[in-house]
């Protein structure tokens, strides 16, 4: 993809993992990927204690009789797994992460374009994440993930504004690192670096950003307004004193909805980078899956209100929402199709990542067909609030954006660490996570369409098969999340040295050491090739 005036391989500079020693040079950090290597640690942190709660809400399941804790505390539980795996985990997980490491690699930068503000974003994050700890702590909440008024904003007695706040306080986090990327991507590419050129990484990232620094602020004024409410009795949603319930729906939807598309943008931009790299192609349709990206972003807003079609809505606007909702179903199509058209005929290898990649496929494409039934308004009505929407999100979540990133961070690990890792026990845990993961969701389809509600703590017995099902998907799950953490950490210290390029991928990051040195490049790189160009590679080499 591009030209580096000397060879890295050759050049002995200290990298980002020992340019500096000691703990606060990393706390007073503006290098992006000690950045990015911050929130690593912070939201896996996050991760495992909203797997702790999800362990626990399957426990409970596991018999019908809500037998292990009292209804109360079982919604204090699904109410802090959300509020912790949406906003402390799946927002950032991505963008913080790889994002926050690869773009401005990826583009031929030196670092973000406001590297002090990147670090404040870390610590925002680490604020706003505290604030929710101290919820848990304090006794947790109980009005569910989405705050719906009026029981958060008037009747619920548990500690809905601390955990407000820390979601308040998180979402400038996102708002502060949309606008870095947006800069950067706009003002530091890398001579011949044009727009036709930018991996479909970057496209992702770029479209995400435009949600985060748009929808964002929208959320954090309908916490805030839920706080005024609850605190001073203003009369903004409880109908009892003059509000409309109805309108917080409406603001806390038209955030929500498109921040699915933050979670799982930049995911499928992790995609393009695999499936490419993996069948030794270049992406097919490259126009298309980017201008795909920024579709998703633009009709994104326009579908808040497929959440809301037991409400009372108009039936006018019932089906404008609905036929918005199958129109963004086709940028997501675009991707799947084209992703399906790059790999065929392509030299295919089924490394670790690339096994993570075939999974996204499979699963988010499930999940995106089970939401056109969702957005189809008689089948809506009859799944709305059962277990069928809760397998419907997690096909996309889990089984697209988290197995995005388990592939991306296979992917680029040996960029980030300059090591690589057992290859045998990470497609074991891949394996492992595929069938668990379906364990665990695919019989919650059945159980909601057969009418099982969400959110109760007990349950009809004619439902238990599923539950069981379920809590041992779960069982399975756990185990191939942890496996990757234990030879990840092996790997640190024991695994074998990666090289520069050991996928022999395209793209600017893979043209610097491994580690990368603390500025990225020895010398600015020169683009001289269009993205994903595996065929000139392969005639280069006599392939």
């Amino acid at each position: 993809m591009s030209t580096v005036l000397q060879d890295p391989q050759t050049i002995e500079t200290p990298n980002y993992l020992n340019a500096e020693y000691g703990w606060k040079s990393w706390l007073f950090t503006t290098d992006h990927k000690r950045i990015a290597v911050l929130y690593m640690i912070s939201i896996t942190v996050m991760f495992v204690l909203g797997g702790i709660f999800a362990g626990l809400i399957r426990l409970e399941l596991l018999t019908p009789q809500g037998d292990l804790v009292n209804s109360d505390t079982y919604n204090k539980f699904f109410t802090m797994h959300g509020i912790i795996m949406v906003f402390f985990f799946l927002i950032p997980s991505i963008p913080a992460t790889l994002g926050n490491f690869l773009v401005p690699m990826m583009i031929g930068a030196k670092d973000l374009a406001f590297p002090r503000i990147n670090l404040l974003s870390w610590y925002i994050y680490i604020a706003g994440a505290l604030f929710a700890l101290i919820a848990i702590v304090m006794g947790g909440v109980d009005t569910g993930w989405t705050f719906y008024t009026p029981f958060s904003s008037t009747f619920s007695n548990t500690f809905v504004i601390t955990a407000a706040v820390g979601v308040f306080i998180a979402g400038f986090s996102s708002i502060l690192t949309g606008l870095n990327f947006i800069v950067t991507i706009h003002k530091m590419r890398a001579p011949g670096m044009t727009w036709g050129r930018l991996p479909l990484f970057v496209w992702a990232h770029y479209a995400t950003s435009l949600i985060q620094v748009l929808g964002t602020p929208v959320v954090a004024i309908t916490l805030a307004l839920v706080g005024l409410e609850r605190a001073f009795h203003i009369g903004i949603f409880d109908p009892a004193i003059g509000g409309d319930p109805i309108l917080f729906q409406h603001m806390f939807w038209f955030y929500s909805h498109p921040a699915v598309y933050i979670m799982i943008l930049p995911g499928m931009g992790v995609i393009s980078e695999l499936v490419s790299c993996f069948s030794r192609k270049a992406v097919f349709g490259y126009s298309f899956v980017a201008a795909s990206s920024i579709g998703i972003a633009v009709i994104g807003f326009l579908v808040w209100g497929h959440h809301m079609f037991v409400t009372g809505m108009s039936m006018y606007a019932s089906l404008y929402f609905s036929l918005l909702s199958f129109l963004v179903a086709v940028p997501s199509a675009i991707k799947v199709f084209n992703w399906t058209a790059t790999m065929f005929r392509g030299s295919i290898s089924y490394d670790t990542p690339m096994l993570y990649a075939f999974g996204f496929i499979g699963l988010f494409t499930i999940g995106g067909l089970t939401g056109l039934f969702l957005a189809t308004l008689a089948v809506d009505v009859h799944v709305t609030d059962t277990y069928f929407v809760v397998a419907h999100f997690h096909y996309v979540m889990v089984g697209g954006m988290v197995l995005a990133y388990m592939g991306g961070l296979h992917f680029w690990w040996p960029k980030i660490t300059g090591r690589m890792y057992p290859e045998g026990w990470a497609k074991f845990s891949a394996l492992l996570v595929f069938v668990g993961f379906n364990l665990t969701f695919f019989p919650q389809f059945i159980a909601g369409y057969l009418g099982q509600p969400r959110r109760y703590h007990a349950y009809a017995p004619e439902f238990q098969v599923y539950n069981v099902l379920s809590t041992a998907g779960a069982t399975v799950l756990g185990v191939g999340y942890i496996i990757p953490f234990i030879y990840f950490m092996w790997s640190l210290k024991y695994g074998p040295l990666a090289g520069n390029n050991p996928w022999k991928a395209k793209g600017l990051e893979w043209q610097t050491t491994s580690p990368p040195p603390t500025y990225n490049f020895e010398t600015p790189p020169i683009v001289t090739e269009e993205a994903y160009a595996y065929a000139a590679h392969k005639e280069e080499h006599g392939g």
